[in-house]
């Protein structure tokens, strides 16, 4: 048995805080281990050798700044994790490994509103493909990752609104899909999970104050300060759809008027382009157009850049983020949105935050709340089960 203060347990200390920072980051060099570790670098090369001898990273050649170096990343046979992203209309599963690569990925079309089974019954069936095409056996999986598109009550692991997910009434997203796997599942809204895809592989890689906006069907944000997903006590962090721009404007589904979600998300905005484009219009059709030239919708995409720009304005006099990353249908129109909504960042918000401020289109696209699902498994994968190669049980309870 190790005793508190021990140099036995000072060294398994030791070994968990540099298996953490490797996790977490996907590949370190051993400098760059010691600078995130506070550990000394002689101390870090004789873990990383305990370690590579214990099958629990491997170690490969590179270089960093100019100079040769080791590159550490956790070994391949460590386990895997796994990824289910439900939007509105579509389902996406993808299983990765410890050392963050994608090993395998599907997306199929799916009305994820109608019907919670059934979406639930092809995650099920997606899993259990992706995972066999891996060649990793089921008892390699260390966690999964889901993301629904609402807001999640962190007391139970629900979801916080019916009104959004109609269909999904009394469903405990995390509870049905650990029940159906057998496996530890953790959950989080879309938007959240947009932002932890784009925090460890994409537009906000290196930046600890950020932002995600995604805007499709609804508009929500999902915030890290100092690295990590801000949620709020309740889980409703990051709601920006909801801030209101105009008292008379048109009744929001949260019974509120003028919400920024009635001036931006797709079920309004469409509407405004109906009469001379048809009622088949969608979000990235619109989205073309505007790129190809078209007047009405540059207008509509212009607009809605506009008044997100707003919601971002507040965000900035609030928490001062250094990065705002675009998400969702909109970001694919590049400039012709990013440019309104740094101009409403300039009138609105504090000079002082606005000039510290990045304004970026995401660059993971639709993929970016499928790597994020990956990113929370691996986040909530524990250091001690890889040091002694056991898989964690299905946990009880929701613990987002």
């Amino acid at each position: 048995m190790e005793t508190p203060g021990s140099q036995s347990s000072l060294h398994r200390a030791n070994l968990e805080r540099v298996v953490r920072a490797v996790r977490l980051a996907g590949s370190l060099t051993q400098a760059e281990i010691a600078r995130s570790t506070g550990l000394s670098a002689a101390t870090v090369s004789n873990i990383v050798r305990e370690l590579r001898d214990n099958g629990t990273v491997e170690v490969t050649p590179t270089s960093s700044g100019g100079r040769r170096a080791r590159s550490v990343a956790l070994s391949g046979d460590a386990g895997i994790v796994v990824g289910v992203d439900f939007g509105h209309s579509h389902l996406r599963v993808a299983v990765g490994n410890l050392a963050h690569q994608v090993l395998a990925e599907q997306s199929e079309p799916i009305d994820v509103d109608a019907s919670a089974s059934q979406g639930f019954d092809r995650a099920e069936e997606l899993v259990g493909q992706l995972i066999e095409a891996t060649g990793v056996g089921p008892g390699k999986v260390l966690g999964v990752g889901l993301g629904v598109p609402g807001p999640i009550d962190v007391e139970t692991g629900a979801l916080g609104s019916t009104a959004i997910l109609p269909g999904w009434s009394g469903i405990n997203p995390r509870q049905e899909l650990a029940d159906r796997l057998r496996m530890p599942v953790q959950v989080d809204n879309d938007a959240n999970l947009g932002a932890l895809g784009e925090l460890v592989w994409g537009g906000g890689r290196g930046v600890k104050d950020l932002a995600y906006i995604k805007v499709a069907s609804g508009v929500g944000a999902g915030l890290v300060i100092d690295g990590r997903i801000y949620r709020g006590p309740g889980g409703t962090a990051g709601e920006i759809g909801h801030i209101t721009l105009d008292e008379a404007g048109p009744v929001c589904r949260c019974g509120n008027r003028g919400c920024l979600e009635t001036f931006t998300a797709a079920r309004y905005v469409l509407e405004l382009l109906r009469g001379s484009h048809g009622p088949d219009l969608t979000m990235p059709r619109m989205v073309q157009l505007a790129r190809d030239g078209d007047p009405g919708c540059r207008r509509v995409v212009a607009d809605v850049g506009r008044h997100v720009g707003m919601g971002v304005a507040s965000l900035c006099n609030l928490l001062n983020p250094s990065r705002i990353v675009l998400g969702g249908d909109l970001a694919e129109a590049g400039e012709l949105v990013l440019s309104p909504i740094r101009e409403s960042v300039a009138r609105y918000a504090i000079p002082s935050a606005a000039r510290q401020l990045s304004i970026v289109p995401g660059s993971l696209g639709a993929r970016a709340e499928v790597l994020g699902a990956l990113a929370l498994a691996l986040s909530e994968v524990g250091d001690s089960h890889l040091l002694d190669g056991t898989v964690p049980a299905v946990a009880p309870a929701f613990t987002g």
